[in-house]
């Protein structure tokens, strides 16, 4: 595997990787919506991100991994997909926003907390790895990569128990917030949002 500099022709790649990975099929049964929802949902990590971590064999996708670091640039602001993620969020305001408003709390819930007793450096926004893969690895391979480069940095991140959250407890991340939720989407969604930190 390598690091590089993930290619525009991908991006469709990785937002199906989204959608797999994180389940969103479980919350949107409307194909359409679910691949607006996933497109919405990497363009919002990907501008808002200082620095884009993509995982390659030969010119094969296998993963990517982003992250928010304090006061550091971000380079991949773009003009178009920002208008895209607005537009989103009006939409899903108007149709679902009281299905999506107690996860949105509950993380401002849980990273008041943690804030209380340290100071975050970064967020990891973004983890996925292409599921249908034969390589092993990929979300570990970039998480060193990660910590090779931002040594000794606080980072947090969200998650919740729809996702692959062992994964970071395996991985050395505390875990030091969870909250139950239902999400009134096309039907109710119990999840627990769950919140973890790592000094790199």
């Amino acid at each position: 595997m390598q690091i590089k500099e993930i290619s525009k022709k991908d991006f469709k790649k990785v937002i199906q990787f989204a959608i797999k990975g994180m389940h969103f099929e479980e919350y949107l049964k409307n194909r359409f919506i679910l691949n607006a929802y996933g497109r919405y949902f990497w363009y919002l990590e990907y501008t808002n991100a200082t620095q884009v971590l993509s995982a390659y064999e030969e010119n094969e996708l296998l993963g990517v991994l982003v992250v928010d670091m304090k006061d550091e640039p971000k380079p991949y602001k773009s003009f178009w997909k920002s208008v895209y993620v607005k537009f989103v969020d009006v939409i899903q305001n108007l149709f679902f926003g009281g299905g999506v408003m107690p996860y949105n709390t509950a993380n401002k819930e849980m990273y008041a907390k943690y804030t209380e007793l340290y100071k975050p450096d970064g967020e990891i926004r973004f983890l996925a790895a292409n599921p249908d893969s034969k390589v092993k690895g990929v979300g570990t391979f970039l998480l060193n990569e990660l910590a090779r480069i931002k040594q000794g940095k606080e980072i947090y991140l969200y998650t919740d128990t729809n996702c692959t959250y062992q994964f970071y407890e395996h991985r050395g991340f505390e875990r030091i917030g969870e909250q139950n939720v239902v999400l009134e989407l096309q039907g109710d969604v119990d999840l627990k949002c769950l919140m973890y930190r790592k000094k790199l």
